[in-house]
């Protein structure tokens, strides 16, 4: 009886990739070549920097190699990558899944945005039960992720990539901070997962179970392949018993050549056929971008309710600003000073001196709800944005997802603050564009903390990590605070000025001013210059209307920033799209 013809899945030659890396150029991957038999289990070892997770991004397409090339059915994955993508799925090390949400939920979510447009629900949910019965998931499918253990959990990120039935699978680390017994269930599923007929591709630094492999490749430091074969014969290859002696050698002796896969005599070894160059085939049609929309919106609404903390602290943080807002004392509200009982001609007039506080702390207060609200929306699920940016999600749908959703809530904060601050409020009769006053200064403070939620997703889509999301917060807040004009004179300060129109504060302020005429009732400038006024803070209605403008300009200004930053961190195949 002969032995049974693999074909192979996928071949990739000679690839190489450099990174600039302080004014000279350091080697990920050294020309590694390997072929990817169908219905096998590879793992992918070596040690801490030796380039297995950028091969991985290699192999899969998002981050292409400088040099060589990755054939999957006979095409150029590079070349291809949106015919080819539904083939192959990837597990990161983090989460690709909002964690807050139950594992059928979050699971339901993932198919609306990857299945083909003319895919119903009802099949769509057949795929869903389908996978969590094949991963042992489905006695936690109304369990929320965060409740399973490690391995579950890797579990249901494997469920989300099987969801297209991709006929390859990427893993990086999929194994790391698991104890061993955790380590052999994930490597065991793994294998199970291989013999029912996929390609399963796995980096890893444990060796414990690479037993289960059908092959191993080894890396060496500077990206080179140091072996590629049967598991069972790498130690002898190397002339070790044990792993840590293999990488001990390679610390010691990181120059040294890498060899070429090893010649073995394994009569189990199946001869491997070319892989059969497929017919070019049209990709399924993807959903609609308002479909995306929908769905995107939808998901942001049930990941902020199913955190009930957080619920309460969006109700508490607006209501309590507010609060602060309205005990700051303001004996005449936003009219002039009563002046009844005083000769005019005898002393100087009496001035509103509190009506720039009580619009600096409404600003804070707007700034502060609207920054909060979105400063770690980004960054907190990157990882996710990735891999569903790399199935083909959209950029713009992504981004008017958490506008429309933040928005909305910021909103209603602003909505908040600003009717618990003026409540009680001696005001204007009429606003200068809205009959009301009240609703007139209700409006800009809505838009200031909208715009504020605008300034606080630049933010999070500029950082790296969350953790540098909260000093940039207060930092923002900060700024916001000194140049919204209502701390101290800014109109009379060349260059302080100019930089200051960048602030959406600066604007929301002026338009307030303008409101209730602060240039007038307020006390000037400067002492000895009564007639020295912020130009901004005139009481027309033609500049309270530029003053709104550019404050909303900027939050359209914020919506191209925060998409043109969000591309920073796609797949690189799909930056141009």
């Amino acid at each position: 009886m002969g032995v049974p013809v693999r074909k192979v899945a996928m071949t990739a030659t000679g690839l190489t990739t450099r990174v600039r890396h302080k004014g000279t150029y350091k080697t990920l991957l050294d020309g590694v070549s390997l072929s990817l038999e169908s219905n096998s289990l590879v793992a992918v070892v070596g040690p801490s920097g030796s380039g297995k997770s950028t091969l991985l991004r290699a192999l899969t397409g998002y981050q292409p190699a400088d040099e060589g090339e990755v054939l999957c059915g006979g095409r150029n994955l590079y070349e291809h990558f949106a015919e080819l993508r539904r083939r192959i799925g990837l597990v990161p090390q983090d989460d690709i899944l909002h964690t807050q949400l139950t594992v059928r939920t979050a699971l339901r979510y993932a198919a609306r945005l990857r299945f083909p447009r003319d895919t119903s629900q009802a099949e769509r949910d057949r795929r869903v039960e389908e996978v969590l019965d094949e991963l042992g998931l489905a006695h936690r499918a109304d369990n929320r992720v965060t409740a399973l253990s490690g391995g579950q959990r890797k579990r249901v990120s494997v469920a989300l990539e099987l969801l297209t039935k991709p006929s390859l699978l990427f893993l990086d680390e999929p194994t790391s901070g698991l104890d061993p017994g955790l380590d052999r269930q994930v490597m065991q599923m793994l294998r199970d997962l291989a013999d029912d007929g996929r390609t399963v591709v796995v980096s890893t630094h444990s060796v414990a179970n690479l037993g289960l492999c059908d092959r191993l490749l080894v890396l060496a430091p500077g990206g080179r392949a140091a072996y590629f074969g049967p598991p069972g014969e790498a130690l002898a290859f190397f002339g070790r018993t044990h792993w840590a002696d293999v990488f001990e050698d390679f610390d010691r002796h990181p120059e040294r050549e890498a060899e070429p896969e090893p010649v073995v005599a394994r009569r189990d070894v199946p001869t491997l056929a070319a892989p059969a160059v497929s017919v070019m085939q049209r990709p399924p049609a993807p959903q609609r971008w308002g479909s995306q929309l929908l769905t995107l919106v939808r998901r942001n609404c049930s990941v902020i309710a199913a955190d009930r903390g957080h619920v309460w602290l969006m109700v508490a943080l607006p209501v309590l600003l507010g609060v602060l807002s309205m005990a700051v004392p303001a004996q005449y509200g936003f009219l002039p000073a009563s002046q009844a009982g005083v000769d005019l001609a005898a002393c100087a007039p009496n001035f509103n001196a509190d009506a720039q506080c009580v619009l600096l702390v409404l600003a804070i207060g707007a700034c502060l709800t609207g920054t909060a609200n979105s400063v770690r929306e980004l960054v907190q699920e990157r990882v996710i944005y990735q891999r569903e940016r790399a199935t083909g999600l959209s950029r713009s749908a992504y981004v008017v997802s958490k506008i429309v959703v933040l928005g909305a809530i910021t909103a209603v904060q602003g909505l908040v603050v600003a009717g618990i601050g003026l409540w009680g409020r001696r005001l204007p009769g009429h606003g200068l564009v809205i009959s009301s006053s009240v609703a007139e200064l209700v409006a800009v403070v809505v838009v200031l903390a909208v715009t504020s939620m605008m300034l606080g997703l630049i933010i999070s889509a500029l950082v790296r990590t969350a953790e540098k999301t909260m000093p940039l917060l207060v930092l923002a807040t900060l700024v916001q605070v000194m140049c919204s004009g209502a701390v101290f004179p800014l109109f009379n300060q060349a260059g302080l000025a100019q930089l200051s129109w960048l602030s959406p504060s600066r604007w929301a302020v002026a338009a307030q001013a303008a409101t209730i005429d602060l240039s007038r009732i307020g006390p000037p400038a400067e002492a000895g210059r009564p007639g020295l006024v912020d130009p901004l803070w005139t009481h027309t209605a033609a500049q309270w209307g530029l003053d709104v403008g550019v404050l909303v300009a900027l939050g359209v200004a914020g919506v191209a920033v925060v998409t043109v930053l969000l591309r920073r961190h796609e797949p690189v195949v799909m930056r141009r799209r």
